[in-house]
């Protein structure tokens, strides 16, 4: 069983994308991590998407589909956020295919349904990633692909050890991490764990580990965010997938 990591109480609510889906997606248009250096290399491996029927799996408001449906895919998007859902309906207009869905649940699609599943920063939330990557694998067509980013297994453990604790790598476990939005501070839930436990759960599940990416920020966002830009560059947050569905 995955370990957690012992959190002091707090009433403030963790992953609360509800209440803050307004601001939250105001930040993802032009952030760093989001728009300069997760969206396009998810992009870039997605490649050409012309005519694919594609899953957004955590769609949040919407981007990703947006640029997915300009590049000539047919997007279907799920999020368990109604909140962030009512933002992305905003974004895509009223025939967008959104759903009300959680990735811990079965998925409300039949078998064989996608040529590819695009996860964007979501596995992380999840504690168990058995049960959703078995759907992802049954809502897909052989040959497909899923794609996935997720939280790089260095990057909470390098946070944890310039905090002064000793992180183990090796352990799955819950943190807990504050983040400015806004004029407010929000509170996220994730669950970190090692590459080797990343790729058994991918491999459990029936996928073909195709590509491992550690990509750079684009080159405008030197000049954007010329402090940041180098942290990134030289210590990367999110690790990519490309998984074939055999």
């Amino acid at each position: 069983m995955p370990e957690s990591r012992a959190l002091p109480a707090d009433p403030a609510p963790v992953n609360d994308y509800d209440s803050l889906a307004e601001a939250y997606s105001a930040e993802n248009e032009t952030s760093l991590n989001n728009a300069y250096y997760e969206r396009p290399a998810t992009l870039a491996l997605a490649g050409d998407v012309t005519g694919r029927q594609i899953l957004d799996a955590g769609c949040g408001s919407g981007p990703l589909f947006a640029a997915l449906r300009d590049r000539g895919a047919t997007v279907t998007g799920i999020d368990a956020s109604a909140g962030m859902l009512e933002v992305a309906r905003r974004r895509l207009g009223p025939d967008a295919d959104l759903r009300v869905a959680d990735l811990a649940d079965p998925l409300p699609f039949p078998d064989d349904s996608f040529d590819d599943v695009i996860a964007s920063l979501v596995l992380h939330y999840l504690r168990d990633w058995g049960p959703t990557l078995t759907e992802m694998r049954r809502v897909l067509r052989t040959g497909g692909r899923l794609i996935a980013s997720v939280n790089h297994p260095t990057a909470d453990y390098v946070i944890e050890r310039l905090a002064g604790r000793r992180p183990d790598y090796f352990a799955t476990y819950n943190s807990i991490g504050e983040w400015p939005l806004g004029d407010r501070t929000i509170r996220m839930s994730f669950w970190n764990r090692p590459l080797h436990a990343m790729t058994d759960a991918f491999t459990a599940a029936g996928f073909r580990i195709s590509v491992i990416s550690e990509p750079q920020p684009v080159p405008a966002a030197r000049e954007l965010f010329p402090d940041d830009f180098h942290l990134l560059a030289t210590a990367p947050s999110f690790l990519f997938f490309v998984l074939q569905a055999d």
